[in-house]
C-alpha cells in the first residue's frame, strides 16, 4: 500500500495532525509525518514533494496556519493529490488560512478540507487509496455503517425520549 505522507509548518500543527494520525492508523494505513516550512525550509519541503512518489507516498496532506503556503508549494512540486488542512490561529481564526489553502491558481490543485479538519484530511487521503485498494475500500465502507449506526442509536434513544 502507497504511504500517505504529512507535512505540518510547525509542531504548533501537531493537535490538528494527531487526528490524521489517529484516523490513519486506525485505517491501517502507513504515513510519515514531518515539519517542513514553506517560508523556514522551502528546500527541504520542495524536495520532499519532489521525491515523495519515488519514495512510496500515493498522497500527501499539508497542514499549516497563518500564512498558509504549505500545501501549495507542496502541491507545486508534486503531481500526488495534495489536501491542505487549514489551521486555526489566534488572529483570524482560521479563515486567513482557509482561503490561502483552497485558493490555489490553475493547474496546481490542492483539496481543501475545514479549518482543522484533520480527520478527514485522513479520510480523503484514504478514500484516493482506495481506488486501487479492495481492503481499504471495504474498511471505508465499515466505517461508514458503524457511523451510521451511531447515529441512528442515538436517534432510537432521542426519539424514545421524546416521541411518545
Amino acid at each position: 500500500m502507497k504511504k500517505v505522507g504529512i507535512i505540518m509548518g510547525s509542531d504548533s500543527d501537531l493537535p490538528i495532525i494527531r487526528k490524521a494520525t489517529d484516523m490513519l492508523t486506525a485505517l491501517e494505513i502507513p504515513f510519515e509525518v514531518h515539519i517542513y516550512s514553506a517560508h523556514r525550509t522551502p528546500v527541504e519541503a520542495a524536495d520532499f514533494a519532489r521525491n515523495a512518489r519515488a519514495n512510496g507516498f500515493g498522497v500527501m496532506i499539508a497542514a499549516a496556519g497563518m500564512a498558509a503556503h504549505l500545501a501549495g508549494a507542496i502541491a507545486a512540486n508534486t503531481t500526488l493529490p495534495v489536501i491542505g488542512i487549514p489551521c486555526k490561529s489566534s488572529n483570524l481564526d482560521g479563515l486567513d488560512a482557509l482561503l490561502s489553502t483552497v485558493q490555489m491558481p490553475t493547474g496546481i490543485p490542492v483539496a481543501t478540507v475545514a479549518i482543522n479538519g484533520g480527520a478527514n484530511a485522513a479520510l480523503i487521503a484514504a478514500q484516493i487509496l482506495a481506488v486501487e485498494d479492495k481492503a481499504l475500500a471495504d474498511k471505508l465502507d465499515a466505517k461508514r455503517a458503524s457511523d451510521a449506526k451511531v447515529v441512528l442509536e442515538k436517534d432510537a434513544a432521542v426519539a424514545a425520549e421524546f416521541n411518545k
